[in-house]
C-alpha cells in the first residue's frame, strides 16, 4: 500500500531553509531511477562529480539519507526527490535499489533493538512529586499575594515570568506554560481582570487537588497530573488498551511556541462517536507528516488514550486499512445539536474542572455575523457565540446562508471553529486572508462574577468578600476558609465552573441565503491551481483567466474569501475574479465594508450609487458600462451636477470604455467643469470621437495656429493669451504637467502645442503633409520637436492608427517614457510586420527585443519563440566559451527568461528541456531547466481547465 504524496507545501515545510528549497527546485532534471515503495522513496541525483548522489527518504520518520557531503537535513537532493514525488514524477511500486533497502533495514533493526520503556522508578517518582508539591505550595502563596494586594497593582509581565520559571524548576511545565500565556491572554482586553482571575483560580484549585492527590479517584488524579505536566511515556500509553474504529480526521490546527511546532488533529470514531485528539510536536520546524490521515479522510485504526477523566489525547496505534474519504457524518438521534453539545460540555467539565476545550460537532447551523460578534444559529434561532478574535469568513463563504456542519472547540470564550462539512466535503474553517474585524466588547459578566472580579482588582486587603452576594453553593463551600485571599480564589474557581457548566444557548437570526449559481463548477485541480497562482502573484494568471473565461466557471465556495481579497488587492484581475465568485461572492461581499465595493447586482444599483463609497460607485459604473453602456451614461448624467472632487474625473474616465457618439453631450457638459482634471478627462475622451464638435474646433485651431509652409515646414502661431472657448476645451493648463521646461520654468507653450496636436484629427496632418512619413520629417525648432511628436503619439494611440504608429516608430522620436511609448506604437503595427521587425534584432539588440516583446500576442508566435530561444542559447554558448563574461550569465537576462516562461508556447517545453541538456554552462542549463518546468506547469494548468 502506497503513501499519499505530500503536497508541495509539506515539502517546503520540511526544508531546513529557503535556499535549500530553491536549490532543490533546480534539480528536477537531474534525478534518475526514482521509485516509491510503501513509505520509502529512493533515487539518484547528478552532482558535480561523475558518480550521482544516492538519496533515500523514509516517510515514516521522516528520515533522510544522501551520499552528498551536505550537513543540512534534508539536503537539496532529498528535497528534489520529494518535490518530484509530490508532482507525480516518481514511479510507484518500483523495486528499491540495494543502497536504499540496506539503509532502511538498518533503521528497522535499530528501532527493534531499542530498549523498551522502563517502568517508573518509585523513588524518582516520589522525588518529583515532592518537588512539584513544593513548587505548587509557593504558587499558592504567590497567587494569594496577587489577589491580596490587588490585580491592579500586579506586574503582569515580569511577575508571570518569575513564577513561571519557578514552576519549571519544580518540574510543573504545564503550569509554567499556563502562566506564560497570561500576558498574551490579557493583552488588549478590557476584561483582563476577569481572565486573569479565572486562570489564578484554576491554578489555585489545581494546587489544592495535588495536595490531596492520593485521595482522588484515579481518573481525576491522572487528569491533575496531566494539567501539571507530569510526563507520560508514549510507550506506556501504547501498552494500554486500544480503541479500534474508523477514525475520521475532522480538523487540524498548527501552532508554534518558542520554536516548538505543534499540530493538533481532531478525530472522531465513525461508529463509537468518541472524540480523540492527536498531538504531534517537532522542535525547530513544522510537523511535516502525521500518523493520521489528512483532513477529510478516515482510517480503520487502533488508538490508545492517555489516562484522565476527560482526557481526549491519544497515541496512534496500528492502522488496519487504507485511508478512505469522509463523505458523511453519521450521528445518533439528537446529537449534533446545540443543546446536546452544551450538555456534553457540562458533563466533561464535571469530570475535569480544568478542561479548556471540548470538541463539538454541530450538524445544521448557519454562521451569522453581527455587531455583537459571530454566532452559529440553528433554524429556530438557537445559537452559540463564536469566540472573540475568530474571523470565520471562510465558514461564511462555504455556508452562503445555508446550514452546514461545523466542527470546533467549545471554550469558556465561545466556539472556535476548526472545520466545516458541506456538500460531502470537509474544509478548514480558518482563512488566513480574511479581513480582520475588531472583536466586539466582551459581554458583561454575571453579577456574582463581577463581584469577585471587583474584589480581586482592589485586593482583599482593601475590600472584603461579601459572601451574601454569591450563590449558596459557592458561599457555603468557601465559608470555612479563614484566609480572605484563599477564599476569594476558591470562590472564583467554583463560580467559574458554574458559569461555564451552566451556560445556555443564545439567539440569532440566520441571514437570507445567497442566490443559487447554475454555472459549471471549476474543476478541483483548476481551483487548487488558481489558489496557488493567486498566492504567488503568478505571471501566469492572465493566461489562466483567458483560458477559463469561455467556460464561465463558478469557483468553489471555499475560495470565496480569497477571490474577494485578491479582487481588492489585485485590481488588474478584479473583473475575472468577481465573475468567478458570482452571486455567492456578491452575497459575501455585503458582510464586510472592505468588500462592499464589489456589490453590483441590479437590485443594489440605486443604493450603491446614492450612498456607496467612491470605489464602490466606480466599480458599479464600470460593470454597468460593460453590460449596458447607455444605462451607465444615464446614471452618471443623472447626478453629474452634484459630482465633485477627484471622484468626478474618475467616474468620467469610465465612460472611455465603449466610447461612442451618444456620449458627446455628457462630455461637452463636463468641459465646463471647474476642475482641471475633469476638463482634461473630458477633452481626452472627446478627442477620440471622430466627427465630434470638439475635434472640429481643434482642427480649425490647428489650421489657424499651426500653419504648414511649403508642405514641409510647420510654423507656430500660438496665441499669447488663449480665448475663453479654448480654455473651456482644456488647452489652458500648466506645462509642468508634462515636464516641459524653458528658461528655468515650465514651458506652457510646449504644453499647449502638445494638447492641440493630440486633439487635432490625424487626417488634417495627412491632408497637409501628404502622409505620416512626410509629416514626421517636418522641419521644426528643437524646442518644440518633442511636444509635437508627443501630441502625434497621443493622437495615434487614441485612434489606433497603424500607419502613423509605423512612421513615428521608425522616426525614433524624442519623447517622454520612450520605451513604453515605443512599445505602444509597436503594438499598433500589423502582426506580420511586428514579427518581421523582431526577427531582424540579433543578440546585440536583446534589450530592444525584450522591450518590444510585451506588444506581441500571447503565446508568442512560433517564429518569435524560436528566435528568442536561439538568442538565449547563443548567450549560453558565450558563457561556456568565456566564463564570467559581462552580460553572458542568465542573471543578466532574468527578466527575459521570466517573460519567456509566461509567453512561450507551452508545447515548447520538450525543446527547451533538450536545449538545457546541450548547455555546457551549468547556470544556463539550470535556467533552461526552470524554463522547461514553467512551461510544463502552464501546459498542465491549461489541461486542468478542460
Amino acid at each position: 500500500m502506497g503513501t499519499t504524496p505530500w503536497s508541495e507545501e509539506q515539502v517546503a515545510a520540511a526544508a531546513p531553509d529557503q535556499s535549500s528549497l530553491t536549490a532543490a527546485r533546480r534539480l528536477g532534471g537531474k534525478l534518475g531511477d526514482a521509485v516509491a515503495q510503501g513509505t520509502a522513496l529512493a533515487g539518484t541525483c547528478a552532482g558535480s562529480g561523475r558518480t550521482p548522489y544516492r538519496v533515500v527518504v523514509d516517510l515514516a520518520g521522516p528520515a533522510f539519507r544522501c551520499s552528498c557531503p551536505s550537513r543540512k537535513f534534508p539536503c537539496k537532493h532529498a528535497l528534489a526527490l520529494l518535490l518530484a514525488w509530490s508532482a507525480g514524477a516518481v514511479k510507484e511500486g518500483g523495486e528499491l535499489p540495494s543502497f536504499a533497502t540496506e539503509w532502511l533495514a538498518g533503521r528497522a533493526a535499530r528501532a527493534t533493538a531499542a530498549a523498551p520503556a522502563r517502568p517508573a522508578d518509585p523513588e524518582g517518582t516520589e522525588q518529583r512529586r515532592a518537588r512539584v508539591a513544593a513548587g505548587l505550595a509557593e504558587l499558592e502563596v504567590w497567587l494569594a499575594d496577587q489577589v491580596r494586594t490587588g490585580l491592579a497593582r500586579a506586574d503582569r509581565v515580569r511577575g508571570f515570568e518569575a513564577i513561571a520559571a519557578r514552576m519549571v524548576d519544580a518540574q510543573a511545565p504545564a503550569v509554567a506554560s499556563a502562566l506564560r500565556r497570561l500576558p498574551a491572554v490579557a493583552a488588549g482586553r478590557s476584561d483582563w481582570p476577569r481572565l486573569v482571575l479565572r486562570e489564578y483560580a484554576g491554578l489555585h484549585l489545581l494546587a489544592i487537588a495535588h495536595r490531596g492527590l492520593a485521595e482522588l479517584p484515579e481518573p481525576l488524579a491522572a487528569g491533575v497530573r496531566a494539567h501539571i505536566g507530569y510526563p507520560m511515556a508514549a510507550e506506556l500509553v501504547r501498552s494500554g488498551p486500544a480503541v479500534r474504529d474508523d477514525w475520521m480526521v475532522l480538523g487540524t490546527r498548527a501552532s508554534e511556541e518558542e520554536r516548538l511546532h505543534t499540530r493538533r488533529t481532531w478525530l472522531r470514531g465513525r461508529h463509537s462517536g468518541r472524540w480523540a485528539m492527536l498531538v504531534e510536536h517537532n522542535f525547530g520546524g513544522r510537523v511535516v507528516t502525521s500518523a493520521a490521515p489528512r483532513l477529510g479522510f478516515m482510517a480503520d485504526a487502533s488508538l490508545h488514550y492517555y489516562p484522565g477523566a476527560a482526557n481526549l489525547r491519544v497515541q496512534w496505534g496500528t492502522r488496519h486499512g487504507a485511508d478512505t474519504p469522509v463523505t458523511s457524518l453519521p450521528l445518533p438521534d439528537g446529537a449534533g445539536r446545540i443543546d446536546a453539545a452544551l450538555r456534553a460540555y457540562a458533563a466533561a467539565l464535571a469530570d475535569d474542572p480544568w478542561l479548556r476545550a471540548q470538541p463539538v460537532l454541530l450538524t445544521e447551523v448557519v454562521p451569522v455575523p453581527g455587531e455583537t460578534g459571530w454566532w452559529l444559529a440553528e433554524s429556530d434561532g438557537t445559537a452559540l457565540p463564536i469566540a472573540p478574535g475568530e474571523q470565520p469568513w471562510r465558514l461564511l463563504a462555504i455556508s452562503g446562508g445555508h446550514p452546514v456542519a461545523v466542527i470546533g472547540d467549545w471554550t469558556a470564550e465561545g466556539l472556535v471553529p476548526v472545520a466545516v462539512f458541506a456538500a460531502g466535503e470537509l474544509h478548514r474553517a480558518d482563512e488566513p486572508l480574511g479581513p480582520s474585524v475588531p472583536p466586539p466588547e466582551p459581554p458583561q459578566p454575571a453579577p456574582e462574577t463581577a463581584e469577585l472580579v471587583s474584589v480581586a482588582l482592589l485586593g482583599t486587603a482593601q475590600r472584603g468578600l461579601d459572601a451574601g452576594r454569591l450563590p449558596a453553593p459557592v458561599a457555603g463551600a468557601v465559608g470555612r476558609i479563614d484566609d480572605p485571599a484563599a477564599a476569594l480564589l476558591a470562590a472564583a474557581a467554583l463560580q467559574d465552573l458554574l458559569d461555564r457548566g451552566g451556560v445556555g444557548a443564545g439567539t440569532a437570526v440566520p441571514p437570507v441565503p445567497a442566490a443559487e449559481d447554475e454555472r459549471p463548477l471549476l474543476p478541483r485541480a483548476a481551483a487548487d491551481r488558481l489558489a496557488g497562482l493567486l498566492g504567488s502573484r503568478s505571471p501566469f494568471l492572465p493566461e489562466w483567466f483567458a483560458a477559463a473565461a469561455p467556460r464561465d466557471f463558478r469557483a468553489p465556495d471555499a475560495l470565496g474569501v480569497q477571490l474577494l481579497e485578491y479582487a481588492r488587492t489585485l485590481p488588474e484581475h478584479r473583473g475575472p475574479l468577481l465573475r468567478l465568485a458570482g452571486p455567492r461572492g456578491r452575497w459575501l461581499a455585503a458582510a464586510h465594508p472592505s468588500w462592499n465595493d464589489f456589490r453590483t447586482s441590479s437590485a443594489e444599483v440605486a443604493e450603491v450609487w446614492a450612498h456607496g463609497k467612491p470605489a464602490a460607485r466606480r466599480n458599479l459604473l464600470r460593470e454597468l458600462r460593460r453590460d449596458d453602456p447607455a444605462r451607465a451614461r444615464e446614471l452618471l448624467a443623472s447626478t453629474w451636477a452634484t459630482e465633485s472632487g477627484a471622484q468626478a474625473a474618475e467616474l468620467l474616465a469610465v465612460i472611455g470604455d465603449g466610447l461612442g457618439p451618444a456620449d458627446e453631450e455628457l462630455l461637452e457638459t463636463a468641459l465646463s467643469g471647474r476642475r482641471g482634471d475633469v476638463r482634461r478627462t473630458a477633452a481626452a475622451l472627446l478627442a477620440r470621437l471622430p466627427g465630434s464638435a470638439f475635434t472640429e474646433r481643434m482642427r480649425q485651431r490647428a489650421e489657424l495656429w499651426l500653419p504648414v509652409r511649403g508642405g514641409t515646414t510647420l510654423e507656430l502661431a500660438l496665441p499669447a493669451e488663449l480665448p475663453p472657448d479654448a480654455e473651456r476645451d482644456g488647452l489652458a493648463e500648466s506645462g509642468a504637467e508634462f515636464g516641459y521646461r524653458w528658461s528655468g520654468g515650465p514651458d506652457d507653450t510646449a504644453a499647449l502645442l502638445r494638447r492641440l496636436v493630440a486633439a487635432t484629427p490625424l487626417a488634417r496632418w495627412e491632408k497637409t503633409f501628404g502622409s505620416p512619413v512626410r509629416a514626421v520629417a517636418t522641419v521644426l525648432d528643437d524646442r518644440f520637436r518633442r511636444p509635437l511628436f508627443d501630441g502625434w503619439m497621443d493622437a495615434a494611440l487614441a485612434a489606433g492608427d497603424g500607419a502613423w504608429a509605423a512612421a513615428l516608430f521608425d522616426a525614433g522620436v524624442p519623447t517622454d517614457q520612450a520605451l513604453l511609448r515605443r512599445r505602444e506604437l509597436f503594438a499598433l503595427l500589423p502582426a506580420p510586420e511586428r514579427i518581421t521587425r523582431l526577427l531582424r534584432l540579433d543578440g546585440a539588440w536583446l534589450s530592444e527585443l525584450e522591450a518590444l516583446l510585451p506588444a506581441v500576442e500571447h503565446p508568442w508566435p512560433e517564429q518569435v519563440a524560436h528566435h528568442v530561444l536561439l538568442l538565449l542559447h547563443e548567450r549560453a554558448r558565450t558563457a561556456a566559451r568565456r566564463p564570467g563574461a559581462s552580460g553572458a550569465m542568465p542573471t543578466a537576462h532574468r527578466s527575459l527568461l521570466a517573460a519567456a516562461a509566461a509567453h512561450l508556447p507551452p508545447d515548447a517545453a520538450p525543446v527547451v528541456a533538450a536545449t538545457a541538456h546541450r548547455c555546457d554552462d551549468a547556470a544556463w542549463g539550470d535556467a533552461f531547466q526552470r524554463l522547461a518546468r514553467d512551461l510544463t506547469i502552464r501546459s498542465t494548468m491549461l489541461e486542468e481547465l478542460q
